[in-house]
């Protein structure tokens, strides 16, 4: 009976006692949102409170010290000339892609954003140590953008790239395309392929797997990063022609089993893998379609005609003259392709494009004009034609004109001594070139 009235006794004194619970100690406060009860633990609204009390004493005070900065700016050791800078002085640091410069204009801070109105590239260069290759680098770099060469120096040289050594947005690979390769770039520009007859015989199954797997390859790495893929093509995808001037709708007329074909037949297939690439792949792709092209850097003893002219003639050789000296060619200076290759990876047009220069000439006449530059008294040897060279080559460039706003501005005879003089250079002074 006691313990009966004992434990209604605790009932009575306790109606709504509940069992123990260590969340309901741990939480006294469950009807609060969580965020609320976060703050309130630990000080952290205390905390919270002191970061505001700091960053605003520090915008406070940050207007006075300014003040007092501007106020003691005759005392500097820097000249007040450069605290008023004219326009012509900002538009002359503006062009400075590469620095960040900060500077105050009228009392108040200023500052130049780097590269104005485009962004910096990181671009790759195949075949960059090459002839036309290393001049596409040198305005690739001069416009700030970052520039990777790979190269397998077949052809190329690595004197053609050498003042950019130490540069910190120049980078310069050995390696053949035919082998993969894995790099983060925003464009490929595609010019690996010895591009003279002397070369491109010396070992066609090669030069057809360069022009097969080596684009492959650079199509493959543009398909995987999303990079902008430019091609570069040639004129001899018209072969020997039927029409002329040649446009880019012309098919050509080729021989698909002759000493060139590797050549020929290699580029035509490279357009081909390149328009099955952004048919199938959506890969962004550009084609140029580029016709003779001369000036510094050229390799010595190539093969190509104005190259061989102009090394005969210094060498004090006959210039030789394949058959009658009546077919006929086009030559454009390399700056103006640069610039058409360039024009047409930022333009909007897939193409195909042909990049050459209009002006007609036949060898004979070649001949004449690197006689007026180097030497009048130098003589011609004629010697038997080689096989399936091209009667007639003269590019139709009026859709490069209209969409893409170029043509080539420089002629052979401003061109010419431009080249002889880099000629006569390395003739002379590096040994090099001995018909080896």
């Amino acid at each position: 009976m006691k313990l009966h009235k004992q434990s209604s006794r605790r009932d009575e004194e306790l109606p709504n006692s509940q069992p123990y619970s260590p969340k309901t100690l741990k939480y006294p406060n469950r009807s609060l949102p969580r965020s609320i009860n976060y703050l309130l633990k630990e000080q952290r609204l205390l905390f919270i409170l002191v970061g505001i009390l700091i960053g605003s004493t520090f915008f406070i005070i940050q207007p006075s010290l300014s003040h007092l900065s501007t106020s003691s700016e005759p005392h500097s050791s820097i000249p007040r000339s450069y605290n008023a800078l004219n326009h012509e002085s900002l538009s002359t640091l503006s062009s400075y892609n590469d620095k960040d410069f900060s500077f105050r204009v009228n009392g108040g801070t200023g500052r130049v954003p780097v590269g104005v109105g485009r962004k910096r590239m990181r671009i790759v260069v195949t075949g960059g140590a090459g002839f036309v290759g290393s001049h596409l680098v040198d305005k690739l770099i001069k416009r700030g953008d970052d520039v990777i060469v790979i190269d397998n120096f077949f052809t190329g040289r690595k004197e053609n790239v050498k003042h950019h050594f130490g540069n910190p947005r120049f980078e310069l690979i050995r390696h053949d395309v035919v082998e993969p390769i894995l790099l983060e770039v925003d464009q490929i520009y595609h010019l690996a392929c010895p591009a003279s007859p002397v070369h491109y015989k010396y070992n066609p199954v090669k030069t057809i797997k360069t022009n097969v797997m080596g684009t492959l390859n650079m199509l493959g790495l543009a398909k995987r990063i999303g990079a902008k893929f430019l091609l570069t093509s040639t004129s001899e995808v018209y072969g020997d022609p039927l029409e002329h001037p040649q446009k880019e709708t012309y098919w050509g007329h080729v021989n698909p089993i002759g000493v060139r074909s590797c050549y020929d037949e290699g580029k035509r297939t490279a357009e081909t893998l390149t328009m099955d690439y952004h048919r199938g792949a959506n890969v962004e792709v550009r084609i140029a379609r580029i016709f003779n092209t001369y000036g510094p850097r050229m390799c010595l003893d190539d093969g190509r005609v104005v190259s061989n002219f102009v090394a005969q003639a210094i060498r004090k050789q006959p210039m030789t003259v394949y058959g009658d000296g009546k077919q006929t060619r086009s030559f454009q200076f390399v700056s103006d392709l640069v610039d058409g290759l360039v024009a047409l990876m930022e333009g909007e047009h897939i193409g195909p494009f042909n990049l050459g220069n209009p002006g007609e000439f036949t060898m004979l006449e070649l001949a004449g004009v690197v006689k007026e530059v180097i030497d009048p008294s130098a003589t011609i040897e004629f010697k038997a034609n080689t096989a399936d060279d091209p009667h007639k080559r003269k590019p139709d460039i009026s859709k490069a004109k209209e969409l893409l706003n170029w043509e080539p501005k420089i002629s052979l005879q401003e061109g010419l001594p431009l080249m002889v003089n880099d000629f006569r250079n390395r003739i002379l002074n590096e040994d090099e070139g001995k018909g080896n």
